[in-house]
């Protein structure tokens, strides 16, 4: 068996995940989820992932990797976290795997290869694995939530880039000079995000969960904020399949769950397309929502 581990700010979800056999898809046997550590402190995180291994296996159950999706950015060789934004700094140059090694030693436990990966490659390398690209080599990810994830599988290997940190499209320039919390400028999830569209309706007066924004499509004000978002994320799919001509682009998070958000992504996507694009375009919603990371990790 092998354990799939999706680090959140809020939430640590820890898998069981069968080991992949020829002809077969894996599958989740059991999910563990608890409350991410007050604090998100790395010793407490590594402590409460063992504890979650513990009660996956019982102690008795043979564990060959476990894979870790982070959230944050990553050196190049997939050993240390450079910095999680929203963690404390003792996950700055942290060896995640070791320290998971010591946790789980620590509770006579041991998981053979410990690796780890950013969040939104995990998804993109789930949604590969079991998901809306199984026998696909050519797609990319979009994770449309706080922020925007991207992950990209091209020629199928995962694109990583030479510092670690490739296949960010959320922080593409779409949009005119609004800050990032990355520190550039005119990004795609300063718009199409669910922060920025939030601030856009809250000042105008409207909800600022998009899925009851959504409900408002029709009058004016709410289709002002929505638009918005859809335009820039319209925009980052359509460079993004421009420069790597993906057979698909999967569609996931929070805000792919609002009904009709697909079609109107590609309705409002084609026009940015040159025309040998417009005919191939492909988008489809994820089709393992919140467990894409846990395959992807478990899958490393």
């Amino acid at each position: 068996m092998r354990i799939g581990v999706d680090l959140g700010g809020h939430t640590l979800i820890t898998a069981l995940v069968s080991e992949p056999e020829v002809g077969t898809l894996p599958r989740i046997e059991k999910i563990d989820s608890v409350a991410t550590p007050a604090g998100r402190l790395a010793t407490d995180v590594m402590g409460a992932i063992a504890d979650a291994v513990l009660r996956l296996t019982g102690g008795n159950i043979p564990v060959s990797s476990a894979g870790l999706a982070i959230p944050g950015m990553l050196d190049a060789g997939r050993r240390y976290s450079n910095i999680l934004p929203n963690f404390p700094h003792d996950w700055d140059g942290l060896d995640v795997a070791d320290a998971l090694r010591k946790a789980l030693s620590a509770r006579n436990l041991s998981a053979g290869r410990i690796s780890i990966e950013n969040d939104a490659n995990c998804y993109a390398l789930g949604e590969g694995l079991a998901g809306e690209a199984v026998g696909i080599s050519d797609f990319v990810a979009f994770t449309l939530g706080t922020g925007i994830g991207c992950g990209i599988v091209s020629g199928g290997r995962l694109l990583t880039g030479a510092h670690g940190m490739a296949g960010e499209g959320g922080h593409l320039v779409v949009g005119p000079d609004t800050p990032c919390r990355c520190g550039g400028m005119g990004h795609s999830e300063t718009i199409a995000a669910a922060d920025g569209t939030t601030e856009r309706a809250l000042k105008k007066g409207l909800p600022g969960d998009f899925q009851d924004l959504w409900a408002m499509r029709g009058t004016r004000d709410a289709d002002e904020v929505i638009d918005a978002t859809l335009d820039a994320m319209a925009r980052t799919i359509a460079t993004t399949c421009h420069m790597l001509d993906p057979k698909v682009v999967i569609i996931g998070g929070g805000m792919s769950k609002a009904d009709g958000i697909i079609k109107a992504l590609e309705m409002k996507t084609r026009p940015y397309l040159s025309t040998p694009l417009k005919k191939l375009l492909k988008l489809r919603r994820s089709k393992l929502g919140n467990e894409a990371a846990l395959y992807g990790a478990a899958g490393l």
